[in-house]
C-alpha cells in the first residue's frame, strides 16, 4: 500500500512538473530544414511510401528536387537516378543535365518569390512543364 501511494505521488509530481516545464519554455519555431523534412515526410506518407522508396523520395525531396518517387515502380526510380552518376555519355545524359538545369532554375525562382507549400508546388509544376519560361539567374 505504501509503495502504491509513493508511486502515485511520483507519477503526479512528474506530470505536474512536465506541464509547468512545457508552459515555462516557449515553443521554438521550426527551422527551414525541419519544416522541409516535415513537409517531405508528410508527402511520402500520403503516397504510402516505405523502405527504399521512402528513403529515395526523402532524399530527392530534401535536396529540393521534384518529389516524384512512384510507389508502384521502384525499379523506375532507381533507373531514373542511374544516368546522373553513370560515366556513359549520350542523349539521356544530356537530357538529364537539361532537366537538372531546369529544376535548378525553377527552384531558384520559387525561392526568390518566397513561395511555400501548395503555391510552391503549383509553381514548380508549371515551371517544369515549360509553361512558365524559367529565367536564368
Amino acid at each position: 500500500m505504501k509503495f502504491a501511494v509513493t508511486s502515485l505521488a511520483f507519477v503526479l509530481a512528474a506530470a505536474v512538473g512536465s506541464a509547468f516545464a512545457a508552459d515555462a519554455t516557449p515553443a521554438k519555431p521550426m527551422t527551414a530544414q525541419q519544416s522541409k523534412m516535415s513537409t517531405c515526410s508528410k508527402d511520402a506518407h500520403a503516397k504510402g511510401l516505405k523502405g527504399p522508396e521512402y528513403k529515395s523520395f526523402m532524399s530527392t525531396c530534401l535536396k529540393g528536387g521534384e518529389a516524384a518517387a512512384p510507389a508502384a515502380a521502384p525499379a523506375a526510380a532507381t533507373a531514373a537516378t542511374a544516368p546522373a552518376t553513370s560515366p556513359v555519355a549520350g542523349p539521356t545524359a544530356k537530357a538529364n543535365t537539361a532537366q537538372r538545369q531546369k529544376m535548378k532554375s525553377c527552384n531558384t525562382q520559387a525561392t526568390g518569390k518566397k513561395l511555400k507549400g501548395a503555391d510552391r508546388k503549383a509553381f514548380m509544376s508549371t515551371c517544369l512543364k515549360g509553361d512558365a519560361a524559367p529565367a536564368a539567374h
